[in-house]
């Protein structure tokens, strides 16, 4: 009974133990300009790929509406919108998607690794990684 009970444990902190290491959850952004944060991503599996959404702005964000983005998001609420999508687990990182900068209204590549189970690494870039800034979102508890 005693060995059930302990491999039950082990089982159960396994399970935790991969969770955390998943991106998947509730992130907090720092803007890199002003490092101040401006909202909280929900980052979910959709189709086998990541996508992220505003689900919360904050006292620190200056804009609510997506005034320079083009197509279904000009002029659309920044919370609620989707700002992250397509990327795909590519080895410890995801790769292959696409971000957008609410204050420039500009898409770029993105690629998300975990620095930490609560530190995320956001890439954006122009076609070439090398060509682009990191932000890190913090995991919001």
């Amino acid at each position: 009974m005693k060995k059930f009970l302990l491999i039950k444990a082990l089982f159960i902190c396994t399970l935790f133990s991969l969770a955390a290491q998943s991106p998947i959850g509730i992130w907090e952004n720092i803007d890199d300009e002003d490092g101040k944060p401006k909202s909280h991503i929900e980052i979910y599996e959709q189709g086998g790929k990541l996508h992220g959404k505003v689900v919360k702005l904050l006292e620190g964000a200056t804009l609510t509406i997506c005034k320079k983005c083009k197509n279904e998001r000009q002029n659309q609420p920044i919370e609620g919108m989707v700002i992250l999508w397509d990327l795909e687990k590519e080895g410890e990182e995801y790769d292959g998607g696409y971000i957008v900068d609410p204050k420039k209204g500009k898409t770029y590549n993105c690629k998300i690794s975990l620095e930490s189970a609560d530190v995320l690494n956001v890439r954006g870039y122009l076609k070439v990684s090398l060509f682009g800034r990191t932000q890190q979102w913090n995991r919001v508890k």
